[in-house]
């Protein structure tokens, strides 16, 4: 779901490219010709940036966008977009120009990895205490990534796009300077991704130490913590951006439900760690984001089934 900020974030886009937009129940989108202009995001929101852009690609003259999202999958959409015959530049930074072009055509393009599947892949391995080889990943996209798992104790190797998570690590916070209890926060990319402080929240249960996870990026989505509390996590939830967690904690199976593909996947990680069964509910949003999912873990020799109610 798209919260009002993020909505208002996408309609001063599009109005600024001339359209006309009507909201009465449900979205009325008009336009008699799309033209460029110089826009600036009040949020660097990836949908609205997406839009934004291919609204632009075929606009008449040149858009600039100004805090644009930049993540890999805004890029993505970017290159695929000029292998269609765009005229986008800037790729990969908060500012991105765009040639609007009369039409565009069929292109062949193939999409990158999703970097949040491979950093809940990663977690998974972790806690599970798995070895774990991860094919096709983009390195560069995993950099903060690292920062933040080393903080919990764990680590990988890459073989060039092959990544390796080894069993056996060492799972134990690594204090900040001066014995200080350690964060892990999210940011606007290139910074920690949000979608994985659900996946950080549940690795850090099973490392030894404290650690502070703040999602300060958006609204309430702390509160699901309080499933892992059942499960036996020992965290304190400070705000609804704040929680601190102290581990190793030895989690037991419960009845869930999924709140979300993130916080569902999250779930579904502390499921396979915990003692005794788990069940959980509304997995279409885990599925969401994770195709496949229990096909793909019992593979890696989990023992879960999906089954209807």
């Amino acid at each position: 779901m798209i919260g009002r900020r993020r909505l208002d974030t996408h309609f001063l886009a599009l109005e600024e490219l001339g359209a006309r937009i009507e909201v009465d129940g449900s979205f009325q989108f008009t336009a008699n010709k799309l033209k460029g202009a110089d826009i600036f995001l009040d949020e660097a929101s990836v949908t609205a940036t997406e839009n934004a852009v291919m609204a632009a690609s075929i606009a008449e003259g040149r858009t600039v966008i100004r805090n644009a999202a930049s993540e890999p999958h805004v890029q993505d959409v970017c290159r695929m977009l000029n292998a269609m015959g765009a005229s986008v530049s800037g790729i990969g930074s908060n500012i991105l120009t765009i040639d609007g072009a009369a039409s565009l055509h069929g292109a062949d393009y193939s999409i990158g990895p999703d970097f949040m599947e491979v950093g809940s892949f990663i977690g998974l391995a972790a806690v599970t205490r798995g070895d774990i080889v991860i094919e096709g990943v983009e390195p560069d996209d995993l950099r903060m990534m690292k920062l933040a798992f080393g903080k919990l104790g764990v680590g990988w190797s890459l073989d060039g796009d092959a990544l390796s998570v080894h069993s056996g690590q060492g799972m134990r916070v690594v204090p900040d300077l001066g014995g200080q209890i350690p964060k892990i926060d999210d940011a606007p990319w290139p910074g920690f991704p949000p979608d994985l402080t659900s996946i950080m929240t549940v690795v850090a249960t099973q490392a030894e130490g404290t650690v502070l996870i703040h999602e300060k990026m958006f609204e309430s989505r702390m509160f699901w913590v309080d499933k892992l509390i059942g499960m036996g996590a020992r965290i304190v939830l400070c705000d609804p951006h704040r929680a601190v967690v102290s581990g190793p904690a030895r989690l037991r199976g419960d009845s869930l439900t999924s709140p979300d593909v993130r916080a569902g996947m999250a779930l579904v990680i502390a499921a396979l760690c915990a003692e005794g069964t788990s069940v959980i509910k509304n997995v279409y949003q885990i599925e969401r984001g994770y195709e496949r999912i229990a096909e793909r873990l019992q593979a890696l020799g989990a023992r879960i089934e999906r089954f209807e109610e």
